[in-house]
């Protein structure tokens, strides 16, 4: 099997032919501000025909580098011949019946890929829902149901989904919380692991982050109260803060004494995204629970808890479920994209782009040492989901400026790419796994480009 080029035979190349967003899209944006929504933001207003391998082509012709993947979403291109193949199979023969009311085998497939991949080797059960914000809401009910307590530690700098209750444990106000409240109670924040601000320097990081989080639990909430531990092994919106070393083992630890439900939540950074198909495997981690959605099913709404039996099924008969959830058509997408990732060595790929992306980015961070307004404070992130910290000169003062000008001078150039990050200084980089390391190198030439402009 080899790599779909998108869109039938879509030319893997760079083409800017208008300015960005070029003048139908422009045409589409007025269409769309009159139709949809105003709390519907996108990155970039221009709207997408084609897409596959490492390019988005545009309705006015531009082929634009893609080191988004739709959030990490289309890990194995926009349009992978297995994905497309599976999905269009199933389509043909139906399209939903509900599996709460008449079952399928691509539901129970996609749950025995997820017992053999994620991490651990107990029994493990799953089940199917739509979108990563309703994994987590559900992994807090099992958890609920499972221990009968009620309080969810989360951590700063996560970021956990939309609704109320992800809203709750989500650490960062605007945009995702302000103005939305009351939120959910019986959620509680302690800190996180993230070297480059520690005080005491990464080194110590890992010991006395962890310490001072277990110290607030003990205090504030009471190990014994506690129902589920919930946390991004390397945290996605708050930064791609991976936390630092001996962290996560420590909660585990904690966790598995004082009988917690650990969560580890892997919607962004899950099946092959970092050189592994999760993240949590960098520190042998072996969550009780673990959530994914984004990269499972090449672009289809797909969503999962998984976990250890006897936890999965603490939930009584009809308690989980949703009428899409695991719907037929993005179960088989889901097959389709894990067969991709194996045939493809995703992982590998994965590790490979962390090789020149890091390398690069590296060299441009000694180049930028006396910038004038702007210098890279950290590089970080593993496999295809990697990000710079921009600061002030001179300090650690978070540079939120100098990422939003860097990502629009990017865009004009034709590459698209996102920032995050609690105070809005970080550029992350998504690049689809099955991306060409020529268009990879293009990309960063790019942004080297825009360093110079900004």
């Amino acid at each position: 099997m080899t790599a779909t080029a998108g869109g039938a035979s879509l030319p893997q190349e760079r083409r800017v032919v208008t300015a960005i967003p070029g003048p139908k899209s422009q045409e589409l944006q007025a269409r769309r501000l009159a139709a949809v929504a105003g709390g519907v933001g996108s990155v970039l207003p221009v709207f997408t025909t084609r897409a596959g391998g490492g390019v988005i082509e545009d309705v006015d012709g531009n082929s634009l580098i893609d080191f988004g993947s739709g959030i990490a979403v289309t890990s194995v291109g926009a349009s992978a011949e297995a994905v497309v193949r599976r999905a269009s199979a199933q389509l043909a023969d139906f399209t939903h019946t509900c599996f709460m009311v008449t079952p399928y085998e691509g539901y129970v497939e996609v749950c025995e890929e997820l017992a053999k991949l994620t991490p651990g080797d107990h029994a493990k059960k799953s089940a199917l829902f739509n979108s990563g914000a309703e994994a987590v809401e559900n992994a807090v009910k099992i958890a609920r149901a499972y221990t009968k307590r009620q309080a969810v530690v989360v951590f700063d700098h996560g970021y956990h989904g939309r609704t109320n209750l992800t809203m709750a444990l989500t650490a960062k106000n605007m945009p995702y919380k302000h103005g939305f409240g009351p939120f959910a109670p019986e959620v509680y924040r302690v800190p996180v692991a993230y070297g480059y601000r520690w005080p005491t320097g990464p080194e110590n990081c890992g010991a006395e982050a962890s310490a001072q989080a277990i110290d607030m639990i003990n205090k504030q909430i009471g190990a014994e109260n506690v129902a589920a531990i919930i946390i991004e092994p390397v945290l996605g919106e708050g930064g791609f803060i991976e936390p630092a070393k001996g962290f996560l083992p420590a909660m585990v630890k904690f966790a598995n004494d004082n009988g917690i439900v650990f969560v580890a939540d892997e919607i962004q950074s899950g099946f092959c995204r970092t050189g592994q198909w999760f993240a949590c495997e960098d520190e042998g981690i072996v969550p009780d629970l673990i959530t994914t959605a984004k990269g499972i099913a090449g672009g289809l709404p797909l969503a999962a808890v998984t976990g250890r039996a006897e936890i999965m099924d603490a939930a009584h008969p009809g308690g989980l479920g949703g009428t899409y959830g695991g719907n037929p058509v993005a179960c088989a997408g889901a097959l389709g994209a894990i067969e991709t990732m194996r045939e493809l060595d995703l992982n590998g790929k994965a590790k490979r782009i962390e090789e020149v992306m890091k390398g690069r980015l590296t060299t441009l961070q000694e180049k930028l040492a006396d910038h004038a307004t702007c210098r890279i404070g950290d590089i970080r992130g593993r496999g295809a989901m990697i990000a710079i910290e921009l600061v002030k000169p001179g300090s650690k003062d978070p540079n939120p400026e100098a990422a939003g000008a860097l990502a629009k001078a990017c865009h004009a150039e034709g590459l698209l790419v996102l920032t995050c990050g609690t105070y809005g200084n970080v550029l992350r980089f998504l690049p689809p796994l099955v991306i060409g390391e020529d268009l990879l190198n293009e990309g960063l030439d790019i942004i080297e480009g825009a360093f110079a402009r900004i």
